[in-house]
């Protein structure tokens, strides 16, 4: 039983003890005969012959009968078992001790560690976001040392980004690698939430980060894909909850990493499914809006301490138009889209140009310079891919000068904007790189004004700055 269940059981009950009368899966109805029922949202905790279930309140059946969506198994829970009422929403442990640790949705501990002392500080999940007026705009780029984020998608500190792909594209990668890129220079406290990861993804995660030295710095909350939906619909809360704390009580930077977020949605729309609820658009739960918006808009900065979101986002079907891409989309300062076709074509990170945007991306923001080199950037490309349906009808010689040195120029930007990662060094063999904002916008600005023209394609490739380009090229026989 984890410390936070414990903590239920020593809060005094402030509702007279109710009695399960109907269990379907991870809906379990609770009557309470004498006394009021618990608001929406408390927490419930069911002690069974298998364990302690914890479980929170949806919605009020009648007078007497609540109904709860259990955030563990309910397998063996029998009619007529007793249910306990701490009072108040689930609260999980915050603060100092969690750091280096793997928590579960309800702050039970999953690395197998120590307890937590009974002096550590509780919160509650549900929380209201700052006040608008209490909050600070995010205008400090965040560098990521990945060329093409940093020249076309730049992050901002205290800001929200998300990679959005459909699957077998590279989000996880990416995620991982922004990980292993930022969380070790991050001066603050780094909180990752796996909203629906499988068990080997946490395990290898967990067995990164102490490997590297910077598990001291990081807390892990897990909802595993293997777990009811409660759980995974609620993880995200609490990872948020345990960032909240830091940004709040101690005045510290927060990086928040969430994969997959599209998963909170998906467990949400099971969870409104199995209470009963009519579906919406394509399936998903009517409360999809402001599900999303609970989540999001508690991603917040403040006056001398800054939360900054990165999240992966699976897009259903690669359709970028689904209802759930774009009520996440809707709360975001960067998007970065990730192309199936690119990812065919081998251009990893397969950051589709052209779809990926940010807030950032302004002269006032980033300077002149960047935004011009960004800008040029993307009409490159942009008119290359204008011009490939007559390249495969016709062939390039086909085309006119102008147009033939600006497909040129368009193929090696999209090869200088590859890179190779840390996080795949083991599978691909080759180092990673980490690259510096100047030394991109330098190898930009070299490609664009034509002095790689005569190089070949396959010196741009896969590198870091655009000094080990040239010094492939004059290798090139």
């Amino acid at each position: 039983m984890g410390q936070s269940l414990a903590s239920f059981a020593e809060r005094p009950s402030r509702i007279s003890e109710g009695r399960v009368t109907a269990v379907r899966g991870p809906v379990v109805d609770v009557e309470f005969v004498a006394g009021a029922l618990p608001a929406v949202n408390d927490a419930l905790r069911i002690d069974s012959a298998t364990g302690s279930i914890v479980a929170e309140v949806q919605s009020h059946v009648d007078e007497r009968t609540a109904r709860a969506v259990a955030l563990h198994p309910t397998g063996g829970l029998a009619r007529g078992t007793a249910v306990a009422v701490p009072g108040g929403p689930i609260e999980v442990p915050v603060g100092d001790a969690v750091l280096g640790r793997l928590l579960g949705p309800t702050g039970d501990i999953g690395d197998g560690g120590a307890a937590f002392e009974t002096s550590v500080p509780h919160r509650p999940i549900h929380r209201a976001p700052p006040p608008l007026a209490e909050q600070s705009a995010a205008t400090t780029k965040f560098e990521t040392g990945i060329k093409v984020i940093d020249l076309l998608a730049p992050l901002a500190q205290g800001g929200k980004a998300a990679m959005f792909g459909g699957a077998g594209v590279g989000k996880t990668v990416l995620v991982m690698e922004l990980i292993n890129a930022m969380v070790a220079r991050y001066d603050g406290v780094s909180v990752f939430a796996g909203i629906g990861e499988r068990s080997r993804e946490g395990h290898e995660l967990l067995s990164d980060m102490r490997g590297s030295g910077v598990i001291d710095k990081t807390v892990l909350v897990f909802g595993q894909m293997n777990e009811p939906p409660g759980a995974r619909w609620r993880v995200g809360l609490t990872a948020l909850t345990i960032a909240e704390y830091f940004r709040d009580e101690q005045k510290r930077n927060v990086l928040l990493l969430m994969d997959n977020v599209f998963r909170f949605v998906q467990a949400g729309s099971e969870v409104s499914g199995l209470l009963g609820r009519l579906p919406s658009r394509v399936g998903y739960q009517p409360t999809l809006a402001s599900e999303v918006a609970a989540l999001q808009e508690r991603i917040a900065s403040v006056e001398g301490a800054a939360v900054t979101a990165i999240e992966a986002v699976y897009v259903p079907a690669d359709d970028f138009t689904d209802p759930a891409v774009t009520a996440i989309s809707a709360h975001l300062d960067s998007s970065i889209l990730l192309s199936r076709g690119m990812a065919a074509e081998g251009m990893y990170p397969a950051v589709d140009p052209l779809g990926s945007s940010s807030i950032l991306l302004d002269p006032l923001v980033v300077g002149d310079e960047h935004y011009r080199l960004a800008q040029q950037t993307r009409e490159t490309i942009a008119h290359y891919r204008e011009l490939q349906d007559i390249i495969s009808l016709l062939g390039i010689e086909e085309l006119g000068r102008e147009d033939r040195l600006i497909v040129g120029r368009a193929r090696r930007l999209q090869r200088f904007l590859t890179q190779p990662f840390m996080v795949t060094q083991a599978f691909t063999g080759q180092a990673g790189r980490s690259v510096a904002l100047a030394d991109t916008l330098k190898g930009t600005a070299a490609i664009l004004s034509g002095e790689t023209d005569d190089w070949p394609e396959s010196a741009l490739y896969m590198i870091g700055d655009i000094e080990e380009a040239r010094a492939r090229a004059k290798r090139a026989p």
